[in-house]
């Protein structure tokens, strides 16, 4: 595969192993500035060690991961890390920091003034739907499970960071509340235009919201595809998940009755 000088985050020929076991299999692909690439996949196929790749928790066996062009082994990982907004399923808030220094601790750490701190913690509270004037100051065990993750998405982005990577972000969640996440998730993306790794192994999800999908098979990619592409492909595992969808409209007919 030929380098981008444009992309955002590259795999190339990426390979991962844990003693004997092939976790990631010769991964190569681009993301460009602004899409969202989710990477879909069954329990163990690889999916979240991609993830983790891309901000340095995990290096790679065999080839590079490069992020603005620079490989992520050749990073400064804590100046790396900063950069990058991470959201995962359990959200990670710190139970004694209120909501407001939660949000706000990147920015600290990156030595911001305290009255831009707080003036980005207001704007980002009052953008994931959260009011500043009720949630500033609580705690997070004050909050409901979607709540949380909002305050979660709010902080991935306190820095401004070019790159956010998302793991399963909402799977912990009921339907409802899931779907106006992945709403709130599509709006912040169309207004900041941000470049996104979505991980999920819910195929109705990875059709809503992701630019490509890039459907892994333990460890190696089956298929990288626009949702459109996606839905007429008739690889072995792009059809099992399809079958999904086949379900639920058959669910649908049920009820209907």
């Amino acid at each position: 595969m030929a380098a981008s000088s444009t992309a955002t985050v590259e795999f190339r020929s990426v390979s991962f192993r844990i003693g004997r076991n092939l976790i990631l299999d010769d991964l190569s692909f681009i993301i460009e500035p602004g899409e969202t690439l989710v990477l879909l996949g069954r329990s163990g196929s690889g999916k979240t060690t991609a993830l983790k790749m891309v901000n340095g928790l995990v290096l790679p066996s065999s080839g590079e991961v490069l992020v603005d062009g620079r490989a992520t082994a050749a990073w400064d990982l804590i100046q790396l890390r900063r950069g990058i907004g991470y959201v995962i399923q359990e959200v990670g808030l710190f139970p004694h920091f209120t909501i407001g220094a939660n949000v706000g601790l990147v920015p600290k750490l990156l030595e911001w003034p305290p009255e831009r701190i707080a003036a980005r913690t207001t704007e980002l509270l009052e953008q994931v739907g959260l009011d500043p004037g009720q949630f500033l100051n609580r705690k997070p065990r004050e909050l409901s499970g979607g709540q949380r993750q909002r305050v979660g998405v709010a902080r991935a982005l306190a820095a401004d960071p070019r790159l956010l990577l998302f793991d399963e972000p909402f799977g912990a969640l009921d339907p409802v509340t899931r779907l106006e996440l992945q709403d709130q998730f599509l709006a912040l993306r169309k207004s900041l235009h941000k470049t996104s790794i979505f991980v999920t192994h819910d195929v109705r999800e990875a059709l809503r919201l992701g630019t490509r999908i890039a459907l892994l098979d333990r460890g190696k990619l089956e298929i990288l595809a626009t949702p459109e592409e996606f839905l007429k492909s008739r690889t072995p595992q792009t059809r099992a998940f399809l079958d999904v969808l086949k379900m639920d409209v058959l669910k649908m007919d049920v009820l209907d009755r």
